[in-house]
């Protein structure tokens, strides 16, 4: 205790840090405020009763609440959130890996980098004003459309498309300040404060209903937050783990000076894909849900499967489709040759290995061998959450026993440990952990999210 509270006054004494922290927990705070904030035209006290029947809901439009914060089912202003930016940024990240010319701009350095970024602004507002009307036709559905005011109603449409397109434009704002002035990854923050709004709400209701149960329901509690530990322990070893390749440089003298000669690593992760098959497969596994958007319920046969996480072959589908996405997304961000090419070019080489074509087929096969298994885990994570809902877990809490939430969770929580560690050190502070350093994503990952 006495190491912890040495070590937020260490935070709080470097005034950068502080001046960071402050500035994230006020944009946070501006978000959130902001999801409490109801559409106009529409009844606040209309819509209890469908808020409830859409946070119930677990497919497409849980994901879509679930990331909001809520904001979705509560027809908030922000009910959009990130996501049309997150959707955005992926298809730009997955073009610039696919069109050459794309590629060639993001190798201009830092003015390539500034056209993406604006052309990623452009393609939000498009992803957003289409989403936005989808999500009006879903507000003219039983139970949100008692709470559109009548005389409102001519203009419902109209606002309501330029209002959750403003909303979410501010919210790409909010994520960018925090990128800027905050403690950095400011669209993963948003994404995770959204996720972590509803944790104590899905404690509580998980609580409730294990103490009404006769027969140690406190005690299976408490075995749920275990195993609920034991999953966060084993996602931070997938998300830090890397095989380490050794490399050699050879000498050079050049003058009186010499350089290179010393041996060096080469990390290749576990999981180079992060959260990004998960997100691919949900959206693949989304699709059939779409055929009855407005009315879940009353869906059959494939779209009934698709929509329920706790059915045996929507599990089967994901897990494959999991696995498939992971190789294929590490193929497409992953290159061995180039890696291969780097080496030969810095006089760099692998101990045993020739330079050039047997380097680039070594780095490949190791990276399919950890691939494997990171992809296999990655796979039980995704599934994990209808496991636990067909053991009894309630399906609100269900949802933080993996998934994109978990993912998304533990790499954004590394990350900013990363962060303030880095500067605790940076003043010759002792850093977070005892026994060594925090390690997160930034150094090792290339995904948006």
């Amino acid at each position: 205790m006495k190491k912890l509270v040495q070590t937020l006054r260490n935070i709080w004494t470097i005034e950068e840090l502080r001046n960071k922290i402050i500035v994230t927990l006020a944009l946070v705070l501006t978000y959130r405020i902001g999801t409490q904030i109801v559409l106009p035209g529409l009844d606040p006290s209309k819509i209890e009763a469908a808020q409830a029947s859409a946070r119930s809901n677990g497919g497409l439009l849980g994901i879509f609440d679930m990331f909001a914060g809520g904001a979705f089912s509560q027809a908030s202003i922000l009910a959009l959130g990130i996501m049309p930016y997150i959707s955005a940024s992926i298809f730009m990240q997955l073009m610039t890996i696919l069109v050459p010319q794309l590629q060639k701009v993001q190798k201009e350095g830092d003015s390539g980098r500034k056209k993406i970024n604006q052309w990623t602004r452009y393609l939000t507002v498009i992803v957003t004003a289409f989403q936005a009307g989808a999500y009006v036709a879903y507000l003219n559905s039983p139970g949100y459309a008692e709470a559109i005011i009548p005389a409102y109603s001519p203009y419902f449409w109209f606002s309501t498309v330029i209002t959750l397109t403003a909303g979410t434009m501010f919210v790409m704002w909010l994520g960018e300040k925090i990128q800027d002035k905050g403690l950095g990854n400011g669209t993963s923050i948003i994404i995770m404060v959204g996720i972590l709004a509803r944790l104590p709400q899905s404690l509580i209701q998980e609580f409730s209903a294990k103490g009404e149960r006769a027969g140690g329901g406190l005690l299976i509690f408490l075995i749920e937050i275990a195993i609920l530990i034991a999953i966060i322990l084993g996602l931070i070893v997938l998300v830090q783990g890397v095989r380490k390749i050794p490399v050699n440089y050879a000498k050079q003298i050049i003058g009186n000076r010499q350089f290179g000669g010393a041996r060096q690593f080469l990390p290749i992760k576990v999981n180079s894909a992060g959260v990004m098959p998960i997100i691919f497969a949900q959206a693949i596994m989304f699709l059939p849900t779409l055929v009855s958007f407005t009315n879940l319920d009353s869906a059959q046969g494939i779209v009934k499967i698709f929509n329920d996480h706790s059915n045996t072959w929507y599990m089967l589908v994901y897990s494959v489709m999991v696995i498939g996405f992971t190789f294929l997304y590490t193929a497409l961000i992953f290159n061995p040759k180039q890696i291969a090419e780097d080496l030969k070019r810095n006089n760099g080489f692998i101990p045993g290995v020739k330079p050039g074509q047997p380097t680039a087929d070594y780095i490949g096969s190791v990276m399919d061998k950890i691939t494997l298994p990171g992809a296999i885990f990655l796979a039980l994570v995704g599934i994990m959450p209808g496991f636990a809902q067909r053991l009894g877990v309630t399906q609100g809490f269900s949802t933080f026993f993996g998934g994109t939430s978990l993912l998304i969770m533990v790499g954004v929580v590394l990350d900013t440990l990363q962060q303030i560690e880095t500067y605790l050190l940076m003043r010759q502070y002792d850093g977070l952990m005892k026994g060594g350093r925090v390690q997160g994503r930034q150094t090792v990952s290339t995904t948006t999210i």
